[in-house]
């Protein structure tokens, strides 16, 4: 192997190691048996919610994995692999991922990182079915909303038992 392909390897590894020290969640998935057709859907969903997926070599990977510090995670880089990485929304890739294996079966979630830490399938998936940041701020605002309305009804009960005691 030349020097220059060696230093265009480590450079690709510094690059993936930087990504994955910076990503909010990285989920890497198996992509085997996957039409071009889902491949082009899945990378438009993906990239309509900002998140970039990248096809990248294992070896690759296992030293950027390696350099991060990211133990436990070079066993997931087995195989084609396709790694997406999210810098703002911890949730989306996840959900994204999860939700398109449902409907193409081709589509095998390996594990990934949540803010991080090394998660297994397990932990992708269980991410994968909280409700979204829109979602879960509607419910704090209802709950917040709650005691309001609750103050307000009993106000109101009150104004209308003394309007029934007056007529």
């Amino acid at each position: 192997m030349s020097e220059a392909s060696i230093a265009k390897k480590a450079q690709e590894v510094e690059v993936v190691t930087a990504k994955f020290k910076e990503a909010a969640s990285v989920v890497v998935v198996d992509y085997r048996g996957l039409t071009v057709e889902e491949v082009t859907n899945l990378r438009k969903q993906l990239r309509d919610a900002n998140i970039e997926m990248k096809v990248i070599k294992n070896g690759i990977l296992r030293r950027a994995a390696e350099q991060a510090g990211l133990e436990g995670l070079g066993d997931v880089f087995v195989g084609p692999t396709a790694v997406a990485f999210s810098n703002e929304d911890v949730v989306a890739p996840a959900k994204i991922m999860n939700d398109f294996a449902k409907e193409a079966k081709a589509l095998e979630i390996k594990g990934g990182i949540i803010e991080g830490n090394v998660s297994s399938v397990e932990e992708i998936v269980a991410l994968a079915k909280l409700p979204s940041r829109e979602g879960l701020l509607s419910m704090l605002l209802s709950v917040l909303q709650a005691p309001v309305r609750n103050v307000a009804y009993a106000v109101k009960a009150v104004s209308d038992s003394k309007e029934e005691e007056v007529a």
